[in-house]
C-alpha cells in the first residue's frame, strides 16, 4: 500500500514539473535550443 502512495505522489510531482515547463515555454521563458538568439550561452 505504501508503494502505491509513494508512486502516486511521484506521478503528481512529475506532472506538475512538466506542466510548469510547458507553461514557461509558451511564455517564452527557458531554453529553446537556439543559441544564436540566446544571450545566456555567451
Amino acid at each position: 500500500m505504501g508503494t502505491v502512495i509513494v508512486g502516486a505522489v511521484l506521478v503528481v510531482i512529475v506532472g506538475l514539473i512538466v506542466r510548469s515547463m510547458i507553461k514557461d515555454k509558451k511564455n517564452g521563458k527557458g531554453c529553446g535550443g537556439d543559441c544564436g538568439h540566446c544571450s545566456g550561452c555567451h
